[in-house]
Parts: structure tokens; sequence; C-alpha cells
């Protein structure tokens, strides 16, 4: 199966493509006080990715999409470019958490997104859920806390990973877990905000 993956729910815009024995990764990530380029870089991202792989968009049996939760911007560009590339590539569609992804770097850690507002989305038993900087420590108990809010948040944890690497999205992982997930339809393919977004419409 030929599998082409992203995330857009933090500041880096990932891709990944698996294709047999061949993995290509390749990620934008900002600097220092640059807003994130996921509208700009999406899409450029996934086109070298197919050209690394000596592929073109028939090819892609399934398309990936991370859903969150992170950046209520990034996961909409995220979720609105996975459906459009769907119906016109023709590939089936996966939903992957950017919890889970972020948790595949290292095997039982503590995955933590940075959701603003002096909070944090993190995975409890499971399933994702936003918690206080002074939650932190509890719930990770002991293990070791990845991710931008890890590194956010880090005088609330105990065990914060020393790889930078560590701490971001893998294009692999994305890759590895739409592959393993069930198809879903377009409509079916819906960003977790976890909570609701900061700017609301007007009355």
């Amino acid at each position: 199966m030929i599998v082409l993956a992203f995330d857009t729910a933090t500041a880096d815009t990932v891709v990944g493509l698996s294709a047999a024995e061949e993995t290509v990764e390749l990620r934008h990530e900002p600097a220092p006080g640059e807003r994130p380029g996921h509208a700009e870089q999406l899409l450029p991202l996934c086109r070298v990715a197919l050209e690394q792989a000596g592929l073109d968009w028939p090819q892609v049996d399934r398309l990936g999409v991370g859903i969150g939760p992170g950046t209520f911007t990034g996961l909409r560009i995220g979720v609105a470019t996975g459906r459009a590339l769907a119906q016109s590539a023709g590939a089936e569609l996966a939903a992957v958490s950017t919890l889970r992804a972020l948790q595949a770097n290292l095997d039982g850690s503590f995955p933590i997104v940075d959701a603003r507002r002096g909070e944090a989305f993190v995975l409890v038993d499971g399933a994702p859920r936003t918690a206080a900087p002074g939650e932190l420590a509890a719930l990770a108990a002991g293990r070791t806390a990845i991710g931008d809010g890890a590194l956010l948040y880090a005088d609330h944890l105990e065990d914060v990973a020393a790889d930078p690497a560590l701490h971001h999205v893998r294009g692999v992982a994305l890759c590895a877990l739409a592959e393993a997930a069930a198809p879903i339809g377009r409509d079916q393919l819906l960003p977790d905000y976890v909570r609701d977004p900061d700017a609301k419409p007007r009355p």
C-alpha cells in the first residue's frame, strides 16, 4: 500500500510517504517568531515527497490526515486539504491522532501538545483532553514527556525528553498509523478540536 500522510496540528508542517521498502519524510519547521506556513508548505511538500519516491498522485492508495488536537487554523487547513486531495486523487482517507503519532516516537511516553490559553492537550486513557500545567506531573505519572507542550511546560514535569527530535510529529509514524486505521469517507474526516475554537463567529 502506498500511503501519503501529513499533519498540520502543530507549528510544523509534516509529510510522510510510505511505499513498500521506501519511506520519505519531510518537514517545514518555522523559525522562532515565524508564523506556521501550513497553507504555503503543505501541497509543495506533498509533491516533493511523491517526486522523491518516483510516484504521482494516482498511485497513492491512502491519505492519512492528522486530526489533532492542535491549532485550529492548522487543523482546518489539513482537513480541507485531505478531503480535496482524496477526491481528486481517488485515494482512501484515514484519520490520525496527532497525540498518538507523537507518542509513537518513544514507547511509553506521555505526549503533550501546546493548546495555548495556558493549557495543554494530552492523551489520558487513550482519549485526548485539555490539562492545566499544574496537572501535568500527576498525569504523566513518571513517564517521559514529549511534544511542544512538554517543552513549554517543562517546569511542571519531572521527566522531559532530551532528544529534540522526539518533540516533533514524524511522517513515518503518521504513515504507519494511517495504514493501520480503518478508511473513512470524506465527510467523516473531522478535526478533533477537543475544546471550542478561540475565535467564535459574531451573533
